[in-house]
């Protein structure tokens, strides 16, 4: 099912052809915003530091750090590009975010260090 609303993307259902319209509208996905971008973003950086499992496989991976930097320099770019459009709200969750990573990288660079 392609639609303009999906900017051209075909969704699949993997639930096979038994999946009625009724089960799939149940499982609709938010409308995208900054935060949730944001959120993804710093997941990303989670799962790269090790902190996150991987929710196919219920296991964390082993850190890789310069993946981690680059996602913490890309909010950290979000973050300066769209300084003065932010609401409080992102602008607070920026911040938080911003720092607990930066926090958790330095932890995770000195365990590598100590390994």
């Amino acid at each position: 099912m392609s639609d303009p609303e999906n900017r051209g993307f075909t969704i699949v259902d993997k639930r096979g052809s038994e999946g009625d319209a009724a089960a799939s509208t149940a499982h609709e996905l938010p409308k995208p915003d900054f935060s949730g971008f944001l959120i993804s973003l710093g997941t990303s950086a989670f799962y790269h530091l090790g902190l996150v499992a991987n929710p196919e496989t219920g296991k964390s991976s082993a850190p890789n750090l310069p993946l981690a930097h680059q996602t913490i320099d890309m909010i950290e770019l979000l973050d300066e590009k769209t300084r003065g459009n932010q609401t409080p709200d992102e602008t607070t969750l920026l911040r938080n975010l911003l720092t607990d990573l930066r926090m958790r990288f330095v932890a995770a660079s000195r365990g590598a260090k100590g390994a």
